[in-house]
């Protein structure tokens, strides 16, 4: 479901964070994630269970991985990934979106999305149940 996305040159502060901004704003979810990191695993798992597209950034894959990394740090206010963003709003990390999920306050923001139609399976949302 989700999309990993590469470049080959290395990109300046400012164009880490206009490249940032735009991957934004053209999804409705964005995971800027580490292939290793379990949180990171987390939230994919989640958007996946939902049956919810997202665009997926692996910092540790992408050539500009850790300025990429220091623009979020300055646009959210933490360093940690994964960074998840829905409808251009960075909603935290892998436990903020599972906790999101599990009040049913997830679903809600990504049929929110103008970037793109979303289709939601609300099968399992809102059940204030831990898997």
């Amino acid at each position: 479901m989700g999309s990993s996305s590469s470049t080959s040159g290395h990109l300046s502060s400012s164009a880490c964070t206009q490249f940032v901004q735009d991957v934004i704003s053209n999804n409705c979810v964005v995971i800027f994630s580490k292939t290793t990191c379990p949180y990171c695993k987390m939230a994919k798992n989640v958007f996946n269970e939902i049956g919810a597209k997202y665009k997926v950034i692996e910092l540790d894959q992408h050539r500009d991985g850790r300025m990429l990394q220091e623009a979020l740090a300055q646009m959210t206010g933490a360093r940690t990934v994964p960074r998840v963003f829905v409808n251009g709003n960075c909603i935290g990390g892998g436990s903020d979106t599972k906790e999101l999920h599990n009040q049913g306050k997830l679903v809600p923001l990504i049929e929110q999305c103008s970037t793109c139609p979303v289709k939601v399976d609300n099968q399992d949302s809102g059940s204030g149940h831990f898997k």
